[in-house]
């Protein structure tokens, strides 16, 4: 069993701490403010890894880190305190402490800055305009060229319980783009945590991992589509067509081709599977 550190334990971060350890595993959970009611068989240690000096009392005698981030908001700055500062921090710690744990950092596909409705892989060009997708892809570098055994996961947009934009957009009956297609690319909180786990469980049973897995489902379908589906579903007005005088910035369709050819299989492989339950 391994010596787990979960840096950022939001949502995912939490219930990814809480299966882990369930499967025998020990994990310590960084965050700002631990939850009050902690399970016990989870070790939480408090900081901010934006500054240095909450940092020093930390174990480092993990084998492997993840970094689960989430910034405070989407200006350049909560991203450099965390992508930049807070990464580099810990480290440090760990090379002061002459030890090297496998990362895997938990990564966007906003690092792509595609904007035709392309299709992108993990061996597709990554140069977003988006100063804080920059941040990202600069930690996805620094920690690749640390280890060839960390691992980047770049997830898709994420919906569940709590994360339900798109179905209150159906529900306001937004004005939405029809033409051209805008594409969204989505994946279920659960195949979220499912995913990590597995991609832990696959290194250490000594399996050649890559460096980068497109964490996505299968599905990735057009704004108009899914949020017309919605409103079908929850007898709402279907969506008013937006008149659009610029085209996105970002627009793409996501292959998860290689995280499901290493053998994940996705428990909401699709927006219909996964929203018919939230809804």
């Amino acid at each position: 069993m391994a010596n787990i550190l979960i840096v950022g334990c939001g949502s995912i971060g939490l219930q990814l701490a809480e299966e882990l350890s369930a499967k025998g595993h020990r994990v310590t959970g960084l965050k700002r403010t631990p939850p009050t009611d902690a399970l016990s068989n989870i070790n939480f240690f408090a900081a901010d890894i934006a500054l240095k000096k909450q940092l020093k009392d930390l174990p480092t005698d993990f084998d492997v880190v993840y970094f689960i981030v989430s910034p405070d908001g989407r200006n350049p700055d909560s991203y450099q305190a965390v992508y930049e500062q807070g990464l580099n921090n810990l480290l440090n710690i760990f090379k002061l402490a002459h030890v090297n744990p496998q990362w895997i950092l938990v990564s966007s596909t906003s690092v792509y800055g595609q904007t035709q409705g392309e299709w992108v892989d993990e061996s597709s060009i990554t140069e977003p305009e988006n100063i804080t997708s920059r941040y990202i892809r600069q930690a996805e570098q620094q920690l690749s060229l640390l280890n060839s055994q960390n691992i980047v996961v770049r997830f898709s947009g994420i919906y569940g319980p709590g994360r339900e934009y798109l179905i209150r957009m159906a529900q306001q009956v937004s004005a939405v783009q029809q033409q051209p297609p805008y594409y969204t690319n989505r994946i279920h909180q659960a195949d979220c945590v499912g995913v990590l786990v597995y991609l832990l469980e696959q290194s250490l049973a000594g399996v050649d991992l890559e460096q980068y897995y497109v964490a996505s489902d299968n599905d990735p379908a057009p704004l108009w589509e899914v949020v017309s589906w919605l409103a079908s579903q929850m007898q709402c007005e279907p969506p008013t067509v937006k008149l659009i005088e610029d085209l996105p910035q970002l627009n793409k369709r996501c292959n998860n081709q290689r995280l499901k050819a290493l053998g994940y299989e996705f428990k909401y492989p699709d927006y219909k599977l996964g929203y018919a339950e939230l809804i």
